[in-house]
């Protein structure tokens, strides 16, 4: 396996974001550096190490809590988001957040963030920035803006 170790963003200490798919050998080191919950953003199918339901298997085979939350570009919504915050509070920390590159990932972590610190959409953007989660440029960066911004009243 390659060093994914460059490839996570600790966005505090109980939520880190991989930048990668992970394997079953990287569900082990995450469970070894004491994270309590896995959750997976990929939509069934898409293309991964593991399906879904492999990943699940495998995180509770390490004792980790599991949470598949798909997220896709058409799927998105405000609505979407809330469920997952609830989902989030729920889950023992810390927790180790994915999807492919860590785009979905990021965004999510960071509109739960927001939402809980008051952040509005800029503040949550340069806090993902600083952090290796550079959405500015991305569609999704306008729609944690705008979220966050909702959040925050602004």
């Amino acid at each position: 396996m390659t060093d994914d170790t460059q490839k996570i963003a600790t966005i505090d200490p109980n939520h880190t974001v991989a930048l990668f798919t992970p394997d079953t050998e990287a569900l082990k080191q995450t469970a070894s550096a004491g994270v309590k919950s896995v959750v997976n953003f990929q939509a069934e199918g898409e293309k991964g190490a593991l399906s879904p339901d492999e990943e699940r298997q495998q995180a509770e085979r390490l004792g980790l809590n599991y949470l598949h939350h798909p997220v896709t570009a058409d799927s998105l919504n405000a609505a979407l988001v809330d469920d997952f915050r609830r989902a989030l509070d729920d889950l023992p920390q810390p927790v180790f957040l994915h999807c492919a590159s860590g785009k979905r990932a990021g965004a999510m972590t960071l509109m739960a963030l927001a939402a809980d610190k008051g952040w509005d959409g800029e503040t949550a953007l340069q806090e993902g920035k600083a952090r290796g989660i550079d959405l500015t440029q991305e569609k999704i960066g306008q729609f944690v803006k705008s979220y966050a911004d909702d959040k925050a009243n602004v």
